[in-house]
């Protein structure tokens, strides 16, 4: 595919680095020559500097012959302006990164489709979505919902204690043949080593395991993985960052109890007037002092998603000395996942992984309606529509010529979701949910386009 991406900042220069990998025709365009400089001399890539709103400019990238134009540059109103003049230049495809969710909470009346902006993504909104999810769900350090929640994935770190540690996958579904769960993915402790389970596959201590459940299987892994159900109600944020007003936003609306610490005083003031139902607090979170006076021992979640990534994670590591049953931390660099589970944080957020896996589905072939990349893990989830034309359209599973390294997780059928096992045929207009190694994505492709 040809691929045309504005803005080198952070979003754009990390969804270039992971379509370089794949070997995709990127052009990165932007007006800061010291972003481009470093994106061209660490990626195999085209670069452009110039406004990405020129006509010119978007000539000079060959728009005419583009699959899809990505605006993610600071200014949503210049990632607007680029898509509308991409699509009336040529290109198939266009995505633009906002700020203003309004826009996506009114995209039917707005038909923004019509005016040629096929997508629009926010990461901030992105950050504070998967945040509620994870409160939901707060035993599990990584989730994410397929078709409204017909479909679950939930990643969890297995304890000494959880029943299934040193059986096989076949040994387990014969004690727990009633579950509703399917392991789609491992990665052993101390490595980054990714395991697609098959039947012989042995859970051990410490794996780092996704699922793929139904809703009624989210209650069955608490209890065989070994972990409580924590009711999470009082929420400390620390950080009045898009992405923490946006939190707490719709953490008031589902009733939790927030508190929101934000060290600058205008700032503080502007989002207490605008969060009404949250207790909006003026001062330094990196304070020990102030988050023991603000009763932080007795908050059930700490979020700590300001500007600084250390910040973050040293604030959460505080929260989970004082037993904060949920912390979550913000960050940008990515290296960072490595770290956290064994440092003691429970979940890292990234708001460019999500952007990314928002992204990376206009890029799959197929009909790709879901897409995301397991956080420290070698694998990609993608979400299919089977089509009449699909190589995979009326076969049973196991009669499939699927890769060893490739998994079905799960099937949304007739507004159900269902555990497909062996012998489950795949229809036209299932949604099938595919765990795979990234080696063998083309092939999985094939099979559903």
């Amino acid at each position: 595919m040809k691929i045309i991406i504005a803005g080198a900042g952070e979003v754009g220069f990390h969804l270039a680095k992971l379509l370089s990998y794949e070997s995709q025709d990127i052009t990165l365009i932007d007006t800061d020559k010291a972003s481009l400089a470093y994106a061209d001399s660490h990626l195999d890539i085209r670069v452009l500097r110039g406004d990405a709103t020129s006509i010119s400019v978007l000539q000079d990238a060959r728009v005419e012959n583009s699959d899809l134009v990505i605006g993610v540059t600071s200014s949503e109103t210049t990632n607007i302006t680029l898509c509308l003049l991409a699509k009336q230049l040529g290109c198939k495809r266009t995505i633009a990164r906002i700020s203003n969710t309004e826009f996506i909470d009114n995209r039917e009346m707005l038909k923004f489709d019509e005016l040629g902006i096929d997508e629009l993504i926010s990461p901030e909104e992105l950050a504070a979505t998967e945040i509620q999810m994870l409160l939901n769900k707060s035993a599990f350090n990584d989730t994410y919902e397929f078709e409204e929640g017909k479909l679950i994935m939930v990643g969890v770190s297995l304890p000494k204690t959880a029943p299934f540690v040193g059986k096989m996958v076949k040994e387990a579904a014969k004690i727990f043949p009633e579950l509703h769960f399917m392991p789609i993915a491992l990665r052993r402790m101390g490595t980054q080593f990714t395991v697609i389970p098959r039947g012989d596959t042995v859970f051990k201590e410490g794996d780092q395991v996704y699922f793929i459940t139904v809703k009624e299987g989210v209650d069955e892994l608490y209890k065989l993985t070994g972990k409580k159900k924590e009711d999470i109600r009082n929420v400390m944020i620390l950080g009045g960052s898009k992405v923490g007003f946006k939190a707490a936003r719709d953490l008031c609306a589902k009733k939790f109890n927030v508190k929101l610490i934000e060290k600058n005083k205008e700032k503080a003031f502007d989002l207490a007037d605008d969060l009404p139902n949250a207790l909006v607090i003026n001062g330094d979170g990196r304070n020990v002092e102030l988050l023991e006076e603000e009763s932080l021992e007795s908050m059930d979640a700490f979020i700590a998603v300001t500007g600084n990534s250390e910040t973050n994670i040293m604030s959460c590591l505080v929260a989970k000395n004082k037993r904060i049953k949920k912390a979550i931390a913000l960050v940008e660099n990515m290296d960072y996942f490595q770290l956290s589970h064994s440092i003691g944080i429970d979940t890292l957020i990234n708001k460019k992984l999500l952007a990314a896996n928002n992204i990376f589905r206009h890029i799959r072939k197929g009909e790709v309606v879901a897409l995301m990349r397991l956080n420290n893990v070698n694998a990609e989830i993608l979400e299919f529509v089977v089509k009449a034309s699909s190589k995979v359209t009326g076969k049973v599973i196991r009669e499939m010529d699927f890769p060893k390294s490739a998994t079905i997780g799960g099937v949304v059928r007739d507004e159900e979701g269902i555990i497909a096992l062996g012998g489950f045929r795949i229809q036209e207009g299932d949604r099938v949910v595919v765990c795979c190694l990234p080696e063998v994505i083309p092939i999985i492709e094939r099979l559903f386009l």
